[in-house]
């Protein structure tokens, strides 16, 4: 592990948990190098969670120069994604102004970042931000980075009717789940985005307390947004900072990486369950007192479906 530059102001923290990824934690931090940051400084803590391949090594290979910091600690054992980052902030310096929660197996423009932190400097009701995430496959922006928070209604047409959003995707009502009403070639308020980039004022992360480590992984970007809502606080979608994602690079759930991923068929079950047990810690500690008692077993019903679903659809791949 290196330390962090000595008397040196630093804008921004970027903080990225790594769980067997290959070349693409590597890749992912000479994209970073290459940034064009003017004036900034930043810091990049990458915290592994006892990955069992080699890329955690590959990455420290990497060098610090005079404006980025790199920072690396190994885990003793996977804490998860919740954990893992709430491990990296203790290493990170508390007198950044900013703070990015970036995946592993993402690129980034080399004016990404300067541009994500002109953004928050110019536009002060700004509390959180994603940027334009897109996924490698299509070309497109990935929808879960502007999305709408899961009403038993938004996940029936995302997970069981998914032809309503298909059939009206610029509708609130059929597709509430990915915000599909918004014009997001402009600057939008969101309720939600993924986790695979997630920037954040430090002092708005620590009124929420951070990441919820009931989470192991899946859902906690989704919980981290519903607090920030709660609170009071803005999420925006900035569309004119790019990020490249491959997606699903760690979990091998996503179909269209299983041909790049590293996982394995038991880390693929272990992630389906993850990915619906989050489900129900969300609608547990956040929605159950929201709606109706009498929905509370389709809910959970429709939940044990998707686990099924998913472990069955990982042991076959």
């Amino acid at each position: 592990m290196t330390t962090s530059l000595k008397n040196k102001n630093i804008d921004l923290s970027i903080i990225i948990v790594n769980y067997n990824t290959g070349d693409y934690l590597l890749k992912c931090l000479q994209s970073i190098k290459k940034s064009t940051l003017g004036r900034y400084r930043i810091e990049i803590i990458i915290v592994d969670n006892k990955s069992t391949d080699d890329s955690f090594n590959l990455a420290q290979k990497i060098k610090s120069t005079p404006k980025i910091n790199f920072i690396f600690k190994r885990l003793s054992k996977n804490l998860g994604f919740s954990k893992g980052n709430n491990q990296a902030l203790k290493l990170s310096d508390s007198r950044s102004k900013y703070v990015l929660f970036l995946n592993p197996d993402t690129t980034l423009d080399p004016n990404t970042l300067s541009k994500m932190i002109k953004f928050f400097e110019t536009h002060p009701q700004v509390d959180a931000a994603t940027a334009n995430l897109i996924l490698v496959k299509t070309g497109k922006t990935q929808p879960e980075s502007h999305r709408g928070f899961p009403s038993p209604w938004n996940a029936f047409c995302h997970f069981f009717a998914p032809f309503l959003p298909k059939l009206f995707p610029k509708s609130r009502l059929f597709n509430g789940y990915f915000l599909g009403h918004l014009d997001f070639s402009k600057i939008q308020k969101i309720d939600a985005c993924v986790g695979a980039f997630l920037m954040i004022k430090r002092e708005v992360g620590q009124t929420l307390g951070w990441w919820n480590e009931k989470y192991f992984f899946y859902g906690e970007d989704l919980d981290f947004c519903w607090q920030l809502k709660q609170h009071g606080f803005q999420l925006y979608f900035y569309p004119h900072a790019k990020a490249y994602h491959y997606q699903g690079i760690s979990s091998g759930l996503i179909d269209h990486s299983q041909k790049i991923t590293q996982a394995k068929i038991k880390t693929k079950i272990t992630a389906a369950k993850a990915s619906t047990e989050a489900m129900r810690i969300f609608y547990q500690e956040n929605l159950i007192d929201r709606y109706p008692q009498f929905i509370q077993p389709l809910i959970w019903a429709g939940i044990d479906f998707l686990e099924k679903y998913r472990i069955y659809k990982a042991q076959k791949t």
